[in-house]
């Protein structure tokens, strides 16, 4: 049977020129510290600069504000952690970021919640009364603030450049988690101005194990990686340079307006197709904003049915997609994502589609939605 991929925002193939660019590197046969000042140092050190300068062009900044980082999570990780050294205050986070964001936000203590709406939006007057609460609890503003790019769960776009400068009016240093929308939709970092930005490359079509944190020029910030002076002594440990060359050549590609441009139409055309056929199946409803979204997300409930169930009958039916809930990930619990916007946590599908999408991977689904929650509908009864 043949397989059909719809589940790029968990992740996405490797691109063709990702492969090629790590495999022409692998064949040059070069194993060095690119921190060494021999000639086979200083050659590795070309290749890492050559993929930074590639990666801050994507995202219109300065080379020197790329801090590579393991992938997206790390990246969250650094930047509140960074962001607590320089104040220990507490930091406003909806229940629609990233668990990475909550998770690490929460650890580093008291988190003042900022509401989001049915859409999984937040807006500037959601993030004042956060403020506003923050300081009737703590007597003071938060010392950081996350706004996402982009929900990663129902693709819904959010204010984030009227959030950044709400916090940059105020003082507040802001974090955007950018991981779901880089590579999908423009993400000109260098005009939002945040404080810190975190990226990843497997969710574009790069290698596993590379991210970044883009950090303000002129910002300072404690390292969370600990031990080395690499990247400018803002995380220790030696670089992952095949995997910065490959999300390097990434970037190159999707510094190209017309391609991404050309994708994202793609992708709404495959969105758009699995929104219709969807809604021609009784009680299965669209989650997110139906029209501020990233192109490449599509967020179903389904009424009558758990999601465990249609997720395995897809994918017996040959078409792997993502659920929210409890019933395909190592949690427990159904989405908060879900729950902040006030809709079922429990009976939710996210298809996602990429770079290598095809029409038939949507007739796949086409073919089996219909049948798999008629014929779970039909047991329950």
């Amino acid at each position: 049977m043949a397989r059909h991929y719809l589940d790029h925002a968990s992740t996405t193939p490797l691109r063709p020129e990702a492969r090629a660019a790590i495999d022409a590197w692998d064949d040059l046969g070069i194993v060095a510290d690119p921190g060494r000042v021999h000639t086979e140092g200083r050659m590795v050190r070309a290749a890492l600069e050559d993929a930074r300068e590639r990666v801050a062009a994507l995202f219109a900044v300065a080379p020197r504000q790329i801090v590579f980082t393991s992938g997206g999570t790390e990246a969250v990780n650094a930047a509140v952690w960074g962001a607590n050294q320089r104040d220990t205050g507490p930091v406003a986070c909806s229940d629609v970021e990233h668990s990475a964001v909550r998770d690490s936000s929460a650890r580093s203590g008291p988190v003042v919640p900022v509401t989001a709406d049915s859409f999984g939006r937040i807006d500037v007057d959601a993030v004042e009364e956060s403020i506003q609460r923050c300081r009737a609890l703590h007597g003071r503003p938060p010392s950081l603030l996350h706004c996402q790019w982009a929900n990663h769960e129902v693709g819904t776009v959010q204010p984030v450049a009227e959030v950044v400068e709400r916090c940059r009016r105020l003082g507040i240093l802001s974090h955007v988690d950018a991981v779901a929308a880089a590579g999908h939709v423009p993400v000109d970092v260098g005009r939002l101005g945040a404080d810190l930005v975190s990226v990843s490359a497997h969710k574009l079509g790069g290698p596993v194990g590379i991210g970044a944190l883009v950090v303000r020029q002129g910002l300072r910030i404690e390292p969370f990686m600990v031990g080395g002076e690499q990247e400018r002594a803002r995380r220790a440990g030696l670089e992952n340079v095949a995997a910065a060359i490959g999300f390097g050549a990434v970037a190159a590609a999707l510094s190209a307006p017309a391609l991404l441009a050309a994708e994202e139409a793609a992708a709404l055309r495959h969105t758009d197709r699995i929104r219709a056929i969807a809604g021609e199946v009784e009680g299965v409803s669209v989650y997110g904003d139906p029209v501020l979204r990233l192109p490449h997300i599509v967020c179903l409930g389904i009424g009558g049915v758990e999601a465990e169930p249609v997720l395995i009958g897809l994918d017996q039916a040959g078409v792997a997609v993502h659920s929210g809930s409890s019933c395909s990930s190592e949690s427990l619990e159904p989405s908060p994502v879900l729950q902040a916007m006030g809709v079922d946590g429990e009976r939710s599908l996210r298809l996602s589609v990429g770079w290598s999408t095809t029409e038939a991977d949507v007739d796949a689904f086409e073919s089996a939605f219909a049948a798999v929650v008629g014929g779970l509908r039909a047991l329950r009864s």
